[in-house]
């Protein structure tokens, strides 16, 4: 269910033509970019196929940003969560 989520924020956040960070000059871009690592391999394969938005122009497109960055953040949550649960830390 995690998994269906995560890449369906990640395809909806394509679709709405959102912002796949690849550096960070400011702040609140490189927290953007460490949330749309979390990603993992979906990230290093829209990269790879140019997806994503240069810039945003539009407000879809902020949400679309957002929708990626929350993806990828959940998806930490849930590898955290899986670990703890691995080594007995949660029950």
């Amino acid at each position: 269910m995690l998994a269906a989520s995560i890449l369906g924020m990640f395809s909806l956040g394509i679709a709405m033509q959102g912002k796949i960070y690849t550096s960070g000059t400011e702040i609140l871009d490189l927290l953007r970019l460490v949330g749309d690592l979390g990603n993992g391999l979906v990230y290093v394969v829209a990269r790879a196929l140019g997806l994503g938005a240069d810039q945003i122009l539009v407000t879809t497109q902020d949400y679309g940003s957002c929708f990626l960055v929350v993806a990828g953040l959940l998806n930490v949550i849930a590898a955290v969560d899986a670990h703890n649960i691995r080594t007995g830390r949660k029950l």
